[in-house]
């Protein structure tokens, strides 16, 4: 793969528009696009791990992605000017990336369903094991891909909500430049290859979506696997941000929330740290008693030390990564202590956050509420002519096709409509149908 085709400002759906010239580039354009898309404001509204605040005001989705942009536009600022100083002479757009990783990052949660990771298991298990296995012959049988839900992915919803042109929308989806729709493909390959780990890139329906992003870009296939492609070389920096984000703000939102003390959070921070650089940063914490502030401190040194480090594994690894040989994460190859601290804190975060009662309780709801919201939206979808399907079906906005011709295009529909709700929306959808929530007469 080479920088030239890689960087490239051309709008999926729109290649043939000519638009006029603006003061902002094609990629701060998509930036801007997404931040006042209405998609990208409902996150505010969507679980990252801890429900959704009371009196203390955790992360939520939206607050999570703005976070990861930040930390993406320094890490795309920071390889820029690696590459640069490596390719000294200007022709090719290297001070772009900082704005293409920013705008992925924005985007890279935007197809994940409400309650958190346990709304995308909720929906495979729902598949899997639940009311909707009946569907799989019926699925086949009509040449549909059934691995796209039995093991549904938010990447791969990313994909499509950024892409697919729903009744009354443009051509495009969001029309977004090919460089940034490649950047959130973490897994370039279909459902039917994502092996044990259910992880894929991309639904039946976007498929030839992708392939036409992979052939503008000249992305290769995996020379290991022909049924794979090898992963766009800024998904690298946007995963890095994403890693770098959810595990450091996971630990704060839990000393918050009590769940860890706040000297177990203060010392898995200062881990990160040893000789003199962690003797500076205790002087310079306390200097304010306050130990949100001190948390805050030690979060933002740990942040601009994985940064650099992430940084710098990706440009040492520049040509593995443009020949497809790379394929580890830039977070698993950083230097030995931060690596190690780093793996300490996703220990505690595995057994005391991921597993605490108000995370359980939320995953718990989740699989019930999807469980029955699936259940009664794919009954009125597939019976159509029934009194109460009539009803229900009159809750699905018009961009949502119910008419789709195959029981695969009926199934994509209601989570087409399920994944893009609230956790507030789903909740109370839910509570109506069930007859718990009744309108005031």
């Amino acid at each position: 793969m080479n920088w030239t085709q890689l960087l490239s400002g051309k709008r999926f759906g729109m290649e043939e528009y000519h638009e006029r010239k603006h003061e902002r580039t094609d990629f701060q354009r998509d930036y801007d696009r997404l931040i006042f898309s209405s998609p990208f404001r409902r996150l505010q509204n969507k679980t990252q791990v801890f429900p959704l605040p009371g009196s203390i005001f955790v992360h939520n989705r939206l607050t999570h992605s703005l976070e990861v942009s930040c930390v993406g536009r320094s890490l795309g600022n920071n390889v820029a000017k690696g590459l640069m100083q490596k390719y000294p002479d200007g022709s090719i757009n290297f001070p772009e990336i900082g704005s293409i990783v920013s705008a992925a990052c924005l985007a890279h949660d935007m197809g994940n369903p409400p309650f958190g990771h346990s709304g995308e298991r909720a929906i495979s298990a729902y598949f899997l094991e639940g009311n909707g296995s009946y569907l799989e012959d019926e699925i086949r049988s009509a040449g549909g891909r059934w691995e796209d839900f039995l093991h549904f992915e938010g990447n791969a919803n990313a994909m499509r909500l950024l892409t697919h042109q729903f009744i009354g929308r443009r051509k495009g989806g969001f029309a977004l430049t090919y460089s940034t729709l490649a950047s959130i493909v973490k897994y370039p390959y279909a459902s039917v290859h994502s092996g044990k780990k259910g992880k894929f890139g991309f639904f039946q329906s976007e498929e030839e979506t992708y392939m036409r992003i992979a052939t503008e870009l000249g992305i290769n296939h995996n020379p290991e696997d022909k049924n794979k492609f090898v992963r766009y070389p800024l998904v690298y920096l946007v995963e890095a941000a994403d890693d770098i984000c959810y595990q450091i703000m996971d630990i704060e939102d839990a000393c918050k929330l009590h769940i860890l003390t706040t000297e177990e959070a203060i010392q898995l921070l200062l881990n990160f740290f040893e000789g003199e650089r962690l003797d500076h940063i205790i002087r310079v914490m306390k200097m304010v008693d306050d130990t949100n502030e001190q948390i805050a401190y030690l979060r933002s040194c740990i942040i601009g030390l994985l940064v650099d480090e992430c940084s710098r594994v990706f440009l040492e690894n520049e040509n593995g990564i443009l020949d497809g040989t790379y394929n580890s994460p830039l977070i698993e190859q950083i230097e030995e202590q931060a690596k190690q601290a780093y793996a300490t804190c996703s220990k505690t975060a595995y057994k005391k956050i991921y597993r605490a009662k108000e995370v359980l309780d939320i995953e718990l709801a989740g699989y019930h509420i999807f469980s029955h919201l699936i259940d009664s939206l794919t009954e009125a979808v597939m019976n159509q002519s029934h009194a109460y399907s009539k009803l229900l079906l009159q809750r699905i906005p018009e961009q949502y096709d119910t008419n789709a011709p195959t029981t695969y295009g009926k199934i994509q529909c209601v989570l087409d409509y399920i994944s893009g709700m609230t956790d507030v929306y789903a909740l109370d959808l839910y509570r109506k149908i069930t007859g718990m929530s009744l309108p005031a007469v």
